[in-house]
């Protein structure tokens, strides 16, 4: 018997961990989610002893299992409403720069129990990943990135500290900051120092912090874990981050913690003025000296894009579903390249003129893109305003007679947005009822093909909240789609519906 070539077997050792890896060991109850062998370190919840990639297999896309295991099933049972609770509320938490959970179920038997818990897949790696691949390669950190990058956690930041009462990260290390391929930040384990309070002394072994490894210590305020910190403590966080993000590495002694040496050494080789300030005012050791979240975001270091370019960008997405798919390449194509698009007037000498000729239609795409993946959001330059945060998340644990849980939604919620809709309507053969078909695009491509049969009760506000429900549209696509589906209406069944149906 022949014995296969070293690269041969190699490729077929490969091919067979592979296969291993991709085995499903395990499915959700309603068998949307299917865990695999390949295990994953994404640092959604620091504490969590099993994390595995996952398939959804209604979207087709790579998503994170996550297992919190449960020793004592006696005192679990004792705190199942009060986990139960704090879990419903944390799939309701949307922000584009934070780590979304999809979904969780309680898996209990034996002697043991365990919460099981679906995220997002950020497969790119982490903050700290990318900065040493970088520093590999010999590069600097490009400042553009940085400051784009910056902007994002500060705004995931200021949706947090906004809400009311405040929502304290208590955990933000380059290890919990990912990068998607097109730029966008994600924020993992938001949710971790909520977590940790809201569960009982008797169950709270499981949850540890990544303050208890050394190389993170630095990331800590001196303040940290003390009753009176507040959200100081992650903009402290925030500013070592900004500040590793800028030089790459700040060296540690061997596996031991960065030293206050390595920190200074750091701060020094910063050459550009404005970004020293930036951060030597987030790292300051009196916290009530330390600016916010929302007022760093305008900081001149930061505040590159014109406020009149983002509003007009938002508004042209958020409204771009109700415009062809091509729109932009299509407007572009009827330009003359010659006209003036903006003029300034002086007296007394010339002026300056800028031709559309100037502009780069390929920035200006990127740019658009950039915005509707989250990368340039819109909140940074809103009047800042308390978000509630749920009741589960905030108070101390209550009774679980007076507190009790609503029945969760048979229905998965709709994370992604609506970007185009087109609808058609047509009287049935007998002219006496309308057919009514929908077609949406959503933010990833998704095509997603609907049709009823008007009944003369319906109304456009009841459709738009029923496909909320059963999960077809995003929440905040309600309005809009409740609009659109008004002006249809009115166009095609307005007086001449009555009319038909008389002459039929």
């Amino acid at each position: 018997m022949a014995v296969p070539e070293p690269d041969a077997r190699l490729a077929q050792e490969k091919e067979e961990e592979s296969e291993e890896e991709s085995e499903i060991l395990e499915e959700s109850p309603c068998g949307r989610w299917q865990k695999r062998r390949e295990q994953v370190n994404q640092g959604n919840m620091p504490g969590i002893q099993s994390t595995f990639l996952a398939m959804d297999t209604e979207e087709g896309v790579e998503v994170v299992w996550n297992e919190l295991l449960f020793t004592d099933k006696k005192a679990f049972k004792a705190h199942e409403e009060k986990i139960k609770t704090m879990f419903e509320q944390l799939v309701l938490v949307d922000h584009p720069n934070i780590v979304k959970l999809h979904k969780y179920w309680l898996d209990v038997k034996d002697l043991k129990a365990r919460v099981i818990f679906i995220t997002e897949y950020v497969s790119s790696g982490s903050l700290k990943q990318f900065l040493k691949k970088t520093k590999k390669n010999h590069k600097a950190m490009n400042a553009r990135a940085w400051k784009r990058w910056c902007t994002q956690i500060l705004s995931a930041l200021s949706f947090l500290h906004s809400c009311e009462p405040p929502i304290i990260h208590g955990n933000l290390t380059s290890d919990t900051i990912f990068i998607q391929h097109n730029g966008l930040i994600k924020i993992g384990s938001v949710w971790h120092r909520v977590f940790a309070n809201a569960l009982p002394d008797d169950l709270r072994s499981p949850i540890r912090i990544e303050r208890e490894e050394l190389r993170n210590l630095h990331f800590f305020p001196p303040e940290y874990g003390q009753k009176a910190d507040g959200t100081a403590v992650d903009i402290f966080s925030f500013g070592m981050c900004a500040l590793e993000m800028a030089v790459l590495e700040i060296q540690t002694n061997g596996d031991t913690r960065v030293s206050e040496e390595a920190i200074m050494r750091a701060r020094h080789s910063l050459d550009d003025p404005n970004m020293r300030e930036f951060i030597l005012s987030c790292l300051t050791l009196n916290p009530d000296k330390r600016p916010t979240a929302n007022n760093l975001l305008f900081h001149r270091v930061l505040f590159e894009v014109h406020s009149l370019k983002l509003l007009a960008a938002h508004c042209f997405i958020n409204n771009q579903y109700l415009m062809p798919e091509n729109v932009v390449e299509e407007k572009i194509k009827e330009l003359d390249l010659n006209m003036v698009m903006a003029e300034i007037r002086r007296e007394g000498r010339p002026g300056a003129q800028w031709r559309y000729s100037e502009v780069s239609f390929l920035e200006l795409d990127k740019f658009l893109e950039d915005v509707r993946n989250g990368i340039y959001p819109l909140m940074n330059f809103a009047v800042s305003r308390p978000h509630a945060l749920p009741r589960a998340l905030s108070q101390p644990q209550e009774d679980p007679q007076k507190a009790k849980t609503p029945t969760p939604e048979p229905f998965d919620v709709e994370t992604r947005k609506v970007v185009q809709m087109q609808c058609n309507m047509e009287l049935n053969e007998d002219k006496t009822q309308w057919h009514l078909t929908l077609l949406l695009i959503l933010e990833d491509k998704l095509h997603r093909q609907l049709s009823y049969d008007l009944l003369p009760t319906d109304n456009s506000k009841d459709l738009a909240t029923e496909l909320v429900h059963y999960g077809f549209i995003h929440e905040d696509d309600c309005e809009k789609l409740a609009n659109f589906l008004e002006n249809a209406f009115h166009k095609y069944r307005s007086p001449p519906l009555t009319d038909r149906a008389t002459r039929s």
